[in-house]
């Protein structure tokens, strides 16, 4: 494994990697908001929501706003500390080619 030893699953699709990034710059973000962000499909970003949410990774909030449902996700400190691991990884990948 070596190089890549650190490289998180997790965040290996591009969504799920796009999901992480938007959270870890925004307190937290509704479903539509990551939806549009990410160009994504509701099945497509609902299947990476889940998996994200089973590794603990993010946190679903479900709330009603003027009397409509609205589902947010917000990162947890556990998909923050894994996110940020990740993403030094992919950092010293690139910096030791």
């Amino acid at each position: 494994m070596g190089i890549i030893k650190n490289l998180n699953k997790s965040f290996d699709h591009r969504i799920r990697l796009g999901i992480m990034s938007v959270l870890m710059v925004n307190e937290y973000a509704d479903f539509k908001t990551l939806k549009d962000l990410l160009d994504a499909t509701d099945g497509n970003l609902a299947s990476h929501i889940k998996a994200l949410e089973k590794e603990e990774y993010i946190k679903v909030e479900k709330q009603f706003i003027a009397r409509k449902p609205n589902t947010r996700y917000s990162a947890t400190t556990l998909g923050t500390v894994a996110f940020k691991k990740h993403i030094e990884a992919l950092e010293n990948l690139i910096n030791k080619q």
